[in-house]
């Protein structure tokens, strides 16, 4: 039985949620992609790393991991490769509980948006394998704004095209980086934290 998300007082005109990690147990399957494709590369990519960059957009992971170790991996061929794998294993990816309880609980009462440092296409992959698809008023990917988390660039563009003030805005991130950026944007948030819930 998990346990629900404990939401701060107050009423919210629309709630925004980071996806992976947050709306769906996808981190383990992200990075089972990336290791994959990084390994023909001759480039590692530790656990801990991969979680601490969590929110980083996708193009930027390869650039920090070239700059990392010295490599000069092409960064639209790996990132092609990753998303293709990634996408192969989507069936694995599962909602995770207490994030869907919410979205259930709440659809139709408030509008709610997606704002993922991940590519758009492979957002809407996700949410139509997690049969979400149709829930969301706005969905944003990497290449929607210019500056990635910690910058409050997508949640202020989320809040524009939803139509409310940032501050009556509820985030739902897992990642720090995300966080920052909610409190940044002047967003309330909420922290999910897949990796001890109930997900499986």
């Amino acid at each position: 039985m998990t346990s629900r998300l404990k939401l701060p007082h107050g009423s919210f005109s629309a709630y925004i949620f980071d996806l992976d990690g947050t709306i769906a147990d996808s981190m383990p399957v992200h990075f089972q992609a990336w290791t994959s494709v990084l390994k023909t590369y001759g480039c590692e990519f530790p656990e801990d790393l991969f979680y601490s960059w969590g929110g980083v957009p996708t193009p930027e992971i390869v650039r920090m991991l070239n700059e990392k170790y010295g490599l000069s991996m092409p960064v639209d061929e790996v990132l092609h490769k990753k998303e293709s794998l990634y996408q192969l294993y989507l069936p694995q990816v599962k909602p995770i509980p207490e994030v869907l309880e919410v979205i259930q609980s709440q659809h139709g009462k408030i509008p709610f948006a997606v704002v993922s440092g991940g590519p758009k296409e492979t957002v809407r992959l996700t949410l139509e394998a997690l049969q979400l698809g149709d829930l969301f008023e706005a969905v944003l990917g990497a290449e929607d704004y210019a500056r990635g988390k910690p910058a409050p660039d997508g949640f202020l563009l989320a809040a524009r095209k939803l139509n409310v003030k940032p501050q009556s805005c509820l985030v739902f991130e897992d990642a720090d980086l995300g966080i920052a950026a909610a409190r940044a944007a002047g967003m309330n948030w909420v922290k999910v934290n897949a990796r001890t819930s109930g997900a499986q």
